[in-house]
C-alpha cells in the first residue's frame, strides 16, 4: 500500500485486475460474436421448448438446434400438404377402384440381374438370418430393390431437417401462404387444418425417436440422409421403427442402419414380428409385407420380385 496514495501499487494485484479486465472482455466479445451463433433460428423455440417439456435434455436439444444448418421453412411441410390437398379435391373417378398390380419396372431384367447378383453375394449372411427369423432371402432382396436399389439411394434430404420442419408447421398458420389456394370451402379449410396437425404430430413423434436412435448408436442426427418423409437406412425405417425393430446384426454393439448387416437383421426382424412364418400361404405373405409399406401394389411388387429372385436360383442350381 502506497502511504501518499492509498493505492496498492504490488505486481501481483496489478496481473490480478488486468486478468479480470481481460476476462470479462473476452466473455462480452464471445457473447457478442459466438452466442448468436450457437442460439440458431429463432423459429425453432417452441418445438424446442415441446421435446425440453417431454423429457429431452435441455442441453443436447439447444445443441442439436445451434447455428444455422437447421432452418426453419414453412415449404417442406406446405409441400406435403398441397399434395394432398390436391389428391382431395381431384376426388376419386367415379366406378370401382383401381386393382392393385405389380409395379413392372422392378421386373426389370437389368435389375433383377442386380438383385440376383446382390442375394448371391449377401448368401451366407442371409442363411444366418433365416436360421434366426425365418425370413427367407429372396423377400429381404426384393425389399432392398423397391426401397434403396440395393442400398445404393437412402435419399436426398435430411431426416432432422425434414422431421423438424414438419413438426414445428403443425400450425396451418405458418404454411397458409404457401399453399396457394384462396378458393377453399370451409369444409376443405377445416380439413387441411386438422391434417396438417395431424401430420406435424406424427413428425413431432419421429423426430423425438430420431435424436433417441440417434444418441443411442453414437450417430449424428443432424447429417442422417433420409427420404423426404423422414425414412431412413438402407432399409428406409422411418425413425420409431429403427428403435423399435432396429437389431445390430453385426456384433459392434450399436444398431447403424446404414450398414448392410445391421440393416438387413432388422429388416428381418420386422417381417418377423409381424407375421411371417415358415408355412404362410401367399395372401398371408401379403399381409405381412403390406405391414413394410401400407400399399397393396408395393406388397404384390416385393412378393413378384421374391419369386423370380427363387426361380432364378433354382434354374441356375444354387
Amino acid at each position: 500500500m502506497s502511504p501518499w496514495t492509498g493505492f496498492d501499487f504490488s505486481l501481483k494485484r496489478c496481473l490480478q485486475r488486468a486478468a479480470s479486465v481481460i476476462s470479462l472482455a473476452a466473455v462480452f466479445i464471445c457473447a457478442l460474436w459466438i452466442g448468436p451463433l450457437l442460439a440458431g433460428d429463432p423459429s425453432w423455440e417452441p418445438l424446442k421448448e415441446r421435446l425440453v417439456a417431454d423429457g429431452l435434455d435441455r442441453a443436447r436439444v439447444e445443441a442439436l438446434f445451434a447455428g444455422d444448418d437447421l432452418t426453419f421453412s414453412s415449404e417442406i411441410m406446405a409441400r406435403k400438404m398441397s399434395a394432398l390437398l390436391e389428391t382431395r379435391l381431384a376426388g376419386r373417378k367415379p366406378g370401382p377402384a383401381p386393382k392393385p398390380q405389380v409395379m413392372e419396372r422392378y421386373l426389370n431384367p437389368i435389375l433383377l440381374a442386380g438383385a440376383y447378383a446382390f442375394h448371391r453375394e449377401q448368401d451366407e449372411l442371409y442363411r444366418t438370418i433365416e436360421a434366426r427369423y425365418g425370413v427367407p432371402g429372396e423377400v429381404l432382396t426384393a425389399l432392398m430393390l423397391v426401397e434403396t436399389r440395393l442400398g445404393t439411394q437412402v435419399g436426398k434430404y435430411k431426416a432432422m431437417t425434414i422431421l423438424a420442419n414438419m413438426a414445428l408447421a403443425r400450425d396451418l398458420a405458418l404454411i397458409r401462404s404457401h399453399i396457394g389456394r384462396d378458393d377453399l370451402s370451409p369444409e376443405n379449410e377445416a380439413w387441411l387444418a386438422g391434417r396438417t396437425e395431424q401430420k406435424g404430430n406424427w413428425a413431432y413423434v419421429e423426430l423425438k425417436s430420431l435424436i433417441t436412435y440417434a444418441d443411442r448408436n453414437g450417430l449424428d442426427p443432424l447429417t442422417m440422409p433420409s427420404s423426404m418423409y423422414g425414412a431412413i437406412g438402407l432399409c428406409q425405417f422411418i425413425p420409431s421403427s429403427a428403435v423399435a425393430y432396429g437389431r445390430d446384426g453385426n456384433g459392434d454393439g450399436r444398431v447403424d442402419l446404414f450398414d448392410m448387416t445391421d440393416a438387413l437383421h432388422s429388416m428381418a426382424y420386422f417381417i418377423q414380428r409381424h407375421g411371417w412364418r415358415e408355412g404362410l400361404d401367399r395372401e398371408a405373405e401379403l399381409k405381412v409385407i403390406y405391414r413394410y409399406n401400407h400399399s397393396e401394389s408395393y406388397a404384390l411388387t416385393i412378393m413378384a420380385v421374391a419369386d423370380k429372385l427363387r426361380k432364378t436360383a433354382e434354374f441356375f442350381g444354387n
